[in-house]
């Protein structure tokens, strides 16, 4: 739309930005549908549409040196959490889509993720190591409560004791603690919950469809209790915003039973940034310049910058102030001692020939 918007209710984006594949780009003006209340209605309260993803693979590779993962598992293509300042958002462009609403309201759903899965972990060829489910979006975002695909692919891994770390903003995981005690049991699964602020309206705000933070903190305990290594990352950091957060997120984090942490500096990738900064001016506009310029000081200037290394911490002087946060509040908590225990030593594929013959033992 050009000109004045109407934001959805319980959305984080709050417009349909120009896809960059796309030459051509449609939009609404107000004044021709001002008398449609139903059509508005839909403007202020968008649904969700779900869509089905004939992917014929589900393990995707990682090239880039700066993510701790090799391989990772995507149930879905796109996110209904909603959340303002997620890298993946321009992912949904390769789809035709926006990186705004389109983002958090059409959903690519892959229902056959188990199956391909279970394909893949029996392919001769599968070099065994951890996989990652997140890698993009996250794999427990509401409609996992309905379609369990994320379950299913643990019940396929709990099989294989294939290793895997999920990385989550919801506390619906818990839901699955009796794969991952499973599978945790054999060193092959832990669980980092994502927190970004312990403030419930700024979630709100910032993340409108995740389970809000003391959801995830009691999953942080629930996990670790049941013996999952359970860590906390505090993810995005956001400069001048929830950066003065993340020693109180990190020591609720370990009184819940969180053994180790990690950060990630907030990225304004693409559409990411003018939809990020939309949601400043609407809900933080007296925080908006010193956000955006905080950002700046730690990309050369620019909101983002893509170069490896760069991208997840940033540079400069508020950049080194987060990390020696991060660093010393860890410390003083005694979170990292021990490295993330998880690994993919414990793998095996089932052999039917072998269950055939201990009938007759």
């Amino acid at each position: 739309m050009s000109g004045e918007r109407i934001p959805p209710k319980g959305r984080g984006a709050g417009y349909n930005p120009p896809n960059r594949f796309d030459p051509l780009h449609s939009e609404i003006e107000l004044e021709t549908v001002q008398d449609d209340a139903e059509y508005l209605e839909g403007l202020r309260r968008p649904e969700t549409e779900f869509l089905d993803d004939r992917s014929r693979s589900i393990i995707a590779e990682n090239q880039s040196p700066d993510v701790g993962f090799e391989a990772s598992v995507n149930p879905y293509r796109g996110c209904e959490h909603g959340c303002i300042y997620c890298y993946a958002r321009p992912t949904h462009e390769y789809l035709g889509m926006s990186a705004g609403l389109d983002f958090e309201t059409r959903i690519m759903v892959k229902r056959d993720a188990p199956a391909l899965l279970r394909s893949a972990l029996s392919a001769p060829k599968w070099r065994s190591r951890v996989l990652s489910m997140s890698g993009v979006t996250d794999p427990y975002q509401p409609i996992e409560r309905k379609l369990r695909i994320t379950r299913g692919c643990l019940e396929v891994m709990a099989e294989f004791r294939q290793a895997v770390t999920i990385v989550t903003k919801n506390r619906l995981v818990v839901r699955d603690v009796d794969l991952l005690a499973d599978l945790a049991a054999q060193g092959a699964a832990g669980v980092f919950l994502s927190i970004t602020t312990l403030n419930p309206a700024m979630a709100a705000d910032l993340e409108p469809r995740t389970s809000r933070p003391s959801g995830r903190l009691a999953a942080i305990r629930a996990l670790s209790e049941a013996g999952v290594p359970t860590g906390v990352m505090v993810a995005p950091v956001i400069p001048g915003l929830t950066d003065h957060e993340t020693p109180a997120i990190l020591e609720a984090a370990a009184r819940a039973g969180a053994r180790w942490a990690g950060y990630v500096a907030v990225r304004l990738p693409m559409a990411v940034a003018p939809l990020f900064t939309d949601w400043l001016e609407r809900h933080h506009p007296d925080a908006r310049d010193k956000v955006l310029d905080r950002i700046r000081s730690m990309h050369g200037g620019k909101l983002y910058d893509p170069r490896f290394g760069d991208r997840m911490r940033g540079e400069g002087p508020i950049a080194d102030l987060i990390a020696r946060l991060f660093k010393t509040s860890c410390r003083r908590l005694d979170l990292n001692v021990a490295p993330w225990p998880v690994s993919a030593q414990a793998f095996h594929r089932p052999s039917k020939t072998g269950d055939q013959l201990r009938l007759f033992d």
